[in-house]
């Protein structure tokens, strides 16, 4: 049986790590893709949720990271985070121009707490924003379900559609309730049964490793960081004494 799956895709923002962290800390399995996947590629992951991420270009201009519109009609539940909040609306019908004001930093929120996002949260929430661009006005079909003095749309969502845009970063911890936003993303909204865990997902890649390499040998470059360290302690734990590790600096 497939695993539920959350794919992130990346519009180059610099939390897509932290975002994919958080949705693994519900219980529930991440991947993280480039936005220019094809989408065929992510459709066949058969996502219970996309998130799109942040990122530094300008949603209305025409060089800046997009995606096929396409993914907006498979029924399965968006949230646009940041840029990825703007560029829904852009693409959807909705105004999105530079902000009179930009806001960065700690910023006192309004939120409905009627919408599936932020159930049980508080009428005021302190998020992190981070935008110089911002949503004028929301998309067709879209309830704007929060709001600053500077900012006329920091959430928004279609229910009917699955699609829901926040323009505040949840995923960091400066973000009250963050986790939970997210979590209400992945549970109330995406239907996550939340049965996937980080040490049975390392034991089966463990036991991946040990059945492709059987009784070869293999060298791993081992710079230090963290990706290659991982790799080396998962290589070890897989086939012991057949690893040779290389220090490159």
């Amino acid at each position: 049986m497939q695993q539920e799956t959350v794919i992130v895709l990346d519009f180059g923002g610099q939390y897509n790590q932290l975002i994919a962290r958080r949705v693994r800390e519900c219980n529930v399995y991440c991947e993280i893709y480039s936005y220019r996947t094809d989408l065929a590629k992510i459709k066949a992951k058969n996502p219970k949720g996309i998130i799109f991420t942040g990122g530094p270009n300008s949603a209305y201009l025409p060089d800046s990271p997009t995606i096929d519109p396409e993914i907006y009609n498979w029924g399965v539940p968006i949230l646009g985070i940041c840029y990825g909040s703007q560029l829904m609306m852009h693409m959807l019908g909705g105004k999105v121009c530079k902000a009179p004001e930009r806001e960065y930093g700690k910023t006192l929120v309004d939120l409905n707490t009627a919408s599936p996002l932020f159930d049980t949260l508080p009428a005021q929430n302190v998020c992190w924003m981070s935008h110089n661009d911002y949503i004028e006005q929301a998309a067709p079909g879209f309830e704007i379900v929060a709001h600053t003095p500077n900012c006329p749309v920091a959430a928004a969502q279609d229910k009917a559609r699955g699609l829901y845009a926040v323009q505040f970063h949840p995923e960091v911890l400066h973000t009250e309730n963050g986790t939970k936003i997210l979590h209400n993303f992945v549970y109330n909204v995406c239907r996550c049964a939340g049965d996937w865990k980080m040490d049975s997902f390392v034991e089966n890649s463990v036991k991946a490793l040990r059945e492709k390499i059987g009784d070869g040998k293999v060298l791993c470059a081992l710079s230090g960081g963290v990706d290659s360290s991982v790799c080396a302690a998962m290589l070890a734990k897989a086939i012991g004494k057949q690893l040779t590790c290389v220090f490159v600096d």
